[in-house]
């Protein structure tokens, strides 16, 4: 691999698509191999911008605006970072010649729940919870009917747990149905209803595929409220063979989508049953713990994959724990207060993430904490998250 010089003719550019806190820390390990980033998102000022060389603000769902970008940057790598992007286009690029990490097949797979579920469960084996899909009312009410109560109901495509909840009986049903479709990304109107499985613990098997081969971190334990991340903690104690198990799975669901860079491969444990839950094909949420817990973050190990270069022996080197900090109010302009009895926390750090403005219940910055074992980080890391404050204006009506 040979690397170039940063804005210069011979650069090696990386192009974000998508620059929230997980992009915002994917920049920063490619800018310390001296590599040209570029970041875009649908909104200025967004995280991996304010640390990137230079940035666009576009709907990645525009056709247009997307190949406009691309054209003019002409990335070495274009490397997706969320959803909301139009994967269609990408497959045409990757065919023209371009780069899309890991591929341009696995970024359209996964943003579809019905692809990358059928590619688990129908054509690879996995075990999976039973699903059913939906496009109308009297699809969705079959398919409770065949699933049974209670069941868990997600649109095909979505982010972050949007549109997704639990349905106990036939009289949420309704309410259900239009949640998942105001949840949905773009004009989607077909939903996944899924076995509820009352699973003893749900881990992320972060799992690197690079020029070597592939490894797997060690898995990360996690909560999840309302669909979406809340707490982390690495290592996840389980028995070998279920993790061997797990494993397993991650390297069969990665190889079939194929490519180089990090999938964040997310499972339920029930008894002695593992089953495959979701694969996302970049950093996850979830792994931001690995900023202290690993030898090698999650971020490190997509862009030394990215780049061909070699991934040595992925090791643990504390217990650490991670846990969101939220907004509880909408607003611009945020301050944040508590810092000093944040940071004075054994053993933790923090990560304020710089978003422009927020809304209830978005992730603004996290902390993560080292601790003797993961209970003790699990706390220090609450202590720690719940000590900081945020503070934002109301927003300013645009008379221009």
């Amino acid at each position: 691999m040979e690397i170039g010089t940063p804005l210069k003719e011979g650069a090696t550019r990386l192009l974000l698509l998508g620059s929230g806190e997980l992009g915002k820390e994917v920049a920063i390990e490619a800018q310390r191999l001296g590599v040209e980033v570029i970041a875009v998102d649908r909104y200025p000022n967004a995280p991996a911008m304010q640390v990137a060389h230079r940035s666009h603000v576009i709907n990645m769902l525009d056709r247009g605006e997307l190949e406009r970008v691309i054209r003019l940057e002409q990335p070495t790598f274009i490397v997706p970072e969320i959803e909301a992007i139009d994967t269609i286009f990408l497959l045409e690029l990757e065919q023209e010649g371009f780069t899309v990490i890991p591929t341009a097949r696995a970024t359209n797979l996964t943003m579809n729940r019905e692809g990358i579920r059928t590619l688990a469960a129908e054509d690879l084996g996995l075990p999976t919870a039973d699903y059913a899909f939906a496009a109308s009312l009297e699809e969705f009410r079959a398919a409770l009917e065949t699933i049974g109560f209670p069941c868990v109901v997600k649109p095909i495509m979505s982010s972050s747990g949007k549109g997704q909840s639990v349905v106990r009986d036939e009289s949420e049903a309704e309410s259900a149905w239009r949640y998942a479709l105001e949840g949905a990304r773009g004009a989607s109107d077909r939903v996944i209803v899924e076995e509820f499985i009352p699973f003893d613990y749900e881990i992320t098997l972060l799992t690197v595929r690079y020029a070597g081969g592939t490894r797997c971190c060690p898995p990360i334990g996690h909560v999840q409220i309302k669909g979406d991340y809340h707490e982390s903690w690495q290592p996840m104690a389980m028995a070998p063979e279920l993790l061997a198990e797990a494993q397993r799975q991650a390297q069969v669901i990665t190889g079939a989508l194929g490519g180089h860079g990090i999938f964040g491969v997310e499972f339920f444990i029930k008894e002695e049953i593992v089953y495959f839950s979701e694969v996302s094909p970049r950093p996850h949420d979830t792994g931001m713990v690995t900023m202290v817990s690993q030898n090698l973050s999650e971020f490190e190990l997509h862009i030394r994959a990215i780049l061909g270069l070699p991934v040595p022996e992925i090791v643990i080197l504390s217990p650490a724990a991670s846990h969101v900090i939220l907004a509880e109010e909408p607003g611009e302009s945020v301050s944040f207060t508590g810092i000093e009895a944040a940071l004075a926390v054994p053993e933790t750090k923090l990560r304020l993430f710089g978003k422009p403005d927020t809304r209830i219940g978005r992730r603004m910055g996290v902390a993560v904490a080292l601790g003797r074992d993961t209970d003790q980080a699990r706390r220090r890391a609450e202590r720690a998250a719940h000590a900081v404050r945020l503070k934002a204006e109301e927003y300013q009506e645009n008379l221009g």
